[in-house]
């Protein structure tokens, strides 16, 4: 295996995941521009940053996945990339809600392509061993993406406008799809793909067999499943976390481009820390201990869900409010590499991204887009009740849902270490 090769395969994905996260996160940095300028409620904001986007994306999401187990998968990756990048363009023509929401769907759709089938693709360029680091390394992507995303819009914002930015990022998505057809498929793949086509794959006997497949491996996998339960409830504060600049602004008092400016500075070391512990320490955890990597997040999230409690209850706004801000942005890289190297850990060979897709299926719907639209109601609700602090209290709420996520890992950790020994 040629390791040149493989790193580099692994650096440019990383990169399509970093404007994968810009092009996502973007709506929730610009929060504070968009909904005074479009004049809409939080509840619309909700659906636009949650339903309207997740549920294309996960339902499409698991179609992706049993077409990527079965076709070229870098030109799959380019053509995902091309039609977010088209659609992220069209975003910043927007007048209203209704014209926002349509580009908003097909974004979803776009974005549904890239990670099972470029988790899949890594798989048979790293060996299993060292998967924790390289999903890791993958999601990277998320501390750096939702960086750029705040700087582009605390820097770029006040000069260029909202829309201007979302048009310059459009374009070059386009650039990245046309450098990503340079990388070919693995040998082993191109001999098995001879003759298939995106649409023989989408006939209803190809679709079908890819479902019943999943459910087999699903029903078979206690320790999947509970991976798959703890990361949706893991996920609840991260849909509502599309409140978090508004939170800063109207509860905290907060400039809006000072703190974009500061939530970057402080995300992106601590994203970055957080995702290198997650995916090296659960590789060495499970190394030393036998365990699953699940048991290594569980107790991740036990040490630190108690600081995070108290980075929404605080009156302060200095060292220790930044401080805990730093601990939530940890806590969050320490997430990816664990769960996603789990998932491929535990998912046969033929069907790895497949039942990513339906992973993340899961997870994103529930785990994020229903939280999304329900913390955007309960926040108009609290608003109508004239409830001091309203985000405050929505944040705090999801963040104790999201604790739901301990007991499953834990199960799922000890579940998956007594797999390996059988």
């Amino acid at each position: 295996m040629n390791r040149t090769k493989s790193y580099s395969i692994l650096g440019f994905l990383t990169l399509l995941n970093v404007l994968n996260f810009i092009d996502r996160q973007l709506l929730s940095s610009f929060s504070n521009y968009i909904v005074p300028d479009l004049g809409l409620t939080n509840t619309q904001y909700g659906i636009l940053s949650g339903l309207a986007f997740i549920i294309f994306y996960s339902i499409m999401g698991v179609i992706m996945g049993a077409i990527a187990d079965r076709v070229h998968r870098p030109k799959f990756i380019a053509l995902g990339v091309v039609l977010w990048s088209l659609l992220t363009a069209a975003s910043g023509m927007a007048k209203n809600f209704w014209m926002l929401l349509f580009p908003r769907i097909f974004i979803g759709i776009g974005e549904s392509v890239l990670t099972p089938t470029a988790l899949s693709f890594l798989s048979e360029h790293f060996p299993r061993k060292n998967m924790g680091f390289v999903a890791g390394f993958y999601y990277l992507a998320v501390p750096l993406g939702v960086t750029l995303s705040f700087y582009i819009a605390g820097f770029l914002g006040p000069v260029w406008g909202w829309r201007n930015c979302f048009y310059a990022l459009g374009v070059l998505g386009f650039f990245l799809a046309a450098l990503m057809l340079l990388f070919k498929e693995t040998p082993k793949r191109e001999d098995a793909i001879k003759n298939q086509t995106i649409k023989h794959v989408l006939t209803k006997k190809i679709f079908l067999e890819s479902i019943r497949e999943l459910r087999i491996v699903i029903k078979e996998s206690y320790p999947l499943r509970m991976t798959i339960y703890g990361s949706i409830a893991a996920h609840f504060i991260l849909g509502a976390l599309a409140f978090d600049q508004l939170w800063l602004v109207e509860d905290k008092g907060f400039d809006r481009a000072e703190i974009l400016i500061i939530s970057g500075s402080i995300g992106l070391p601590a994203g970055i820390l957080g995702i290198f512990f997650g995916g090296i320490g659960s590789d060495y955890y499970t190394k030393v201990t036998g365990k699953g990597r699940q048991m290594f997040l569980f107790w991740c999230l036990l040490i630190f869900t108690p600081f995070i409690l108290l980075y929404r209850l605080t009156d302060d706004t200095g060292i220790i409010f930044f401080s805990m801000m730093f601990l939530g942005f940890f806590q969050w890289g320490c997430l990816y590499g664990p769960i996603t190297s789990s998932i491929q850990e535990l998912a046969p060979e033929k069907n790895k991204a497949l039942v990513l897709a339906y992973y993340l299926f899961l997870t994103n719907l529930i785990g994020i887009g229903l939280s999304t639209t329900a913390a955007g109601i309960m926040t108009d609700i609290l608003i109508a009740n004239n409830v001091e602090n309203p985000y405050s209290i929505t944040l705090l709420a999801f963040q104790l849902l999201a604790a739901l996520c301990l007991p499953a890992f834990y199960l799922a950790g000890n579940a998956s270490s007594l797999s390996a020994k059988d």
